[in-house]
């Protein structure tokens, strides 16, 4: 499964900001689903897919936190950004 991830420690209320030229599934997740993610399994998320970007989405809680930018299997040479609000 092609997709570009980021992983960083974030607290309850952080955000996520991703910036993307191409529409594109933003999706955030713990460590645990993350793993199901990557192996094509049912897993948890918030986010999806989004058409105009950039996507924010915020933390509900303090952890590990996941972010995924996947183009849902389509193929595309883009430019993005994964930048935390702390």
């Amino acid at each position: 499964m092609d997709h570009i991830h980021a992983r960083d420690w974030l607290e309850v209320g952080n955000r996520v900001r991703v910036d993307c030229n191409y529409q594109c599934n933003v999706l955030v997740m713990d460590d645990h689903n993350y793993s199901l993610y990557r192996r094509g399994q049912t897993f948890r998320h918030f986010g999806g897919f989004f058409k105009r970007l950039p996507a924010i989405l915020c933390i509900p809680s303090s952890g590990h936190w996941n972010t995924v930018v996947d183009l849902g299997g389509g193929r595309a040479n883009i430019r993005y950004a994964i930048n935390y609000l702390k």
